[in-house]
């Protein structure tokens, strides 16, 4: 036996340290060649590291949270000489996609954040389910790296239990509110107990990025209601006429053009702001960062040169950058370099939003939901299906007149769709 230490792999892109967000095992544990064994994260994606070995962890190399440099210890392990040759290493440490050992991107939050989800499940999430359907002997019981750390924090062997997922694959919610099973008149019990969650991974690249926003810019935020009762029902009969053919759009895409083509009106708004040099720069093509929410947090996928797509290019673009993103599998580049942001919360929309502009940008529009309201239309009480736009500007460089004009050219183009189609 051979003890073979696991370095951090050079990721690429120039990539000097990593920032460690997860450990899929601990010191102690039986580990197989390419099994994960930790997540680390660069300033745009988190990377699981498999084992190139097998053997026995005898040593981990850093805490959650701490940095790592490339090329430092990451774990030890004790195995077979043979399979811990420098080609498996070398195999282990670069990104392929021909090699199944590489390290690949993960869609998945950092541990502390994925434990206090579960930790925050509903009370109607299902419970755990014991030695009666137990997973059988010599078998490794079927769960993501995510539950067996959070199983490990709260002291649950797997071996013990049987899922609720396919093939009883066993899922957060199958641990239960705080690995422990409530019923009856356990419901209006006393509380007690706490718990700290290290901002670690994504999330503290969160909010060092909103704190910083909120710190350096004078946001300014103007809110309009939008009359979309006309563009609902074009968007609704391209959807029943094209919609299988083409995909289904929705009211994203025409905000997108609606956008691009106030921009030549308001090139401001389509601009980079270097507050350290006091540069602006404004852009002619116009890059939509899509806030995108994913089980890590908030990413920002860019649909580039949004001028030159029609609606139908759009959603489909739009819909690709997403699902890349909460999977784990957006590249770099596609996660930098918009000129402008749009955010929505979806139906949960609300009513108004106050959205932080996604710095160095100097504008983001907000969606708010879609509801049917009663209005007055030629004298008469009328439904009408209405949205408010919520939209920030950064007030050093955006005046609010300007804010407002841009705003209300978006508002045109949105209650009247034909002028979308119109040079």
């Amino acid at each position: 036996m051979s003890v073979h230490v696991v370095k951090v792999p050079d990721i690429g892109e120039g990539i000097a340290e990593v920032e460690l967000v997860a450990w899929h095992v601990g010191a102690g544990d039986s580990i197989a060649a390419d099994e994960a064994i930790a997540d680390v994260m660069t300033d745009k994606a988190t990377v699981e590291i498999p084992s190139p070995v097998s053997g026995r962890v005898i040593a981990l190399g850093g805490e959650v949270g701490e940095k790592l440099a490339v090329g430092s210890e990451l774990m030890r392990i004790e195995g077979d000489a043979k399979a811990a040759g420098d080609g498996r290493a070398a195999a282990a440490a670069k990104p392929a996609a021909s090699a199944p050992a590489a390290p690949k991107p993960v869609a998945q939050a950092p541990a502390a954040s994925r434990a206090a989800a579960a930790h925050s499940a509903p009370e109607s999430a299902a419970p755990s389910s014991l030695a009666a359907s137990s997973t059988p002997a010599g078998e490794k019981a079927l769960a993501s790296p995510s539950v067996r750390r959070h199983a490990r924090e709260l002291g649950i062997e797997l071996g013990q239990m049987h899922g609720s997922g396919p093939g009883g694959r066993i899922l957060h919610e199958d641990l239960g509110p705080g690995g422990a099973t409530t019923a009856g008149g356990a419901r209006y019990a006393k509380r007690s107990g706490e718990r700290q969650i290290p901002v670690i991974g994504l999330r503290r690249v969160i909010a060092q990025r909103m704190q910083d926003s909120t710190r350096r810019i004078p946001h300014f935020t103007y809110v309009e209601e939008i009359d979309v009762t006309e563009l609902e029902a074009l968007r609704v009969r391209l959807n029943d006429e094209r919609g299988k053919a083409r995909g289904r759009l929705t009211v994203l895409p025409f905000l997108m053009r609606a956008i691009v083509l106030a921009m030549p009106r308001y090139p401001q708004m389509n601009a980079r702001y270097d507050d350290e040099n006091d540069v602006v720069t404004r852009y002619d093509p116009v890059h939509i960062g899509i806030a995108t929410q994913t089980e890590g947090g908030l990413m920002v996928p860019v649909v580039r040169h949004a001028e030159a797509r029609d609606l139908w290019s759009t959603a489909a673009e739009v819909a690709r950058l997403a699902e890349a993103a909460r999977t784990g599998k957006a590249a770099r580049d596609e996660l930098s370099g918009s000129t402008i942001t749009i955010t929505s919360l979806g139906p949960l929309g609300g009513i108004v939003t106050t959205p932080v502009i996604n710095a160095p940008e100097v504008a983001i529009v907000g969606v708010n939901r879609i509801v049917e309201r009663p209005a007055i239309v030629a004298g008469a009480i009328v439904p009408r299906k209405l949205m408010n736009l919520s939209s920030s500007f950064d007030h050093r460089v955006v005046d609010g007149q300007d804010a407002a004009q841009f705003v209300q050219a978006l508002r045109g183009y949105l209650e009247c769709p034909a002028m979308l189609f119109v040079d």
